[in-house]
């Protein structure tokens, strides 16, 4: 057998793994005490990129933290926006 042919085995059980380490790190937002349904959670390559909107910085924070303890050993990106809902301090002006 060729060491070519074990490679494939690897790859495809590191990839396994992600998608697992991905879909309880998905569940545990959903279900955790952020109850966060707005990130979404893709893998790229051996990278996670975590994207959505939340409600707060700390809440941002919180899930980048979660993520990084939960997918160790992969880099995380986040493009996680904060959603300024507090109400307006001046009317709006139209035209």
């Amino acid at each position: 057998m060729s060491p070519h042919g074990a490679q494939p085995a690897a790859d495809a059980g590191a990839a396994q793994n992600l998608d697992y380490l991905v879909a309880h790190l998905t569940d545990h937002l959903a279900a955790g005490p952020l109850g966060e349904l707005g990130v979404r959670i893709e893998i790229r390559g051996e990278a996670v990129l975590l994207t959505g909107t939340v409600p707060s910085v700390q809440c941002r924070d919180d899930v980048l933290r979660t993520a990084r303890a939960e997918l160790l050993g992969h880099p995380v990106h986040c493009d996680i926006v904060v959603v300024d809902n507090s109400a307006p301090d001046h009317a709006e002006e139209v035209e």
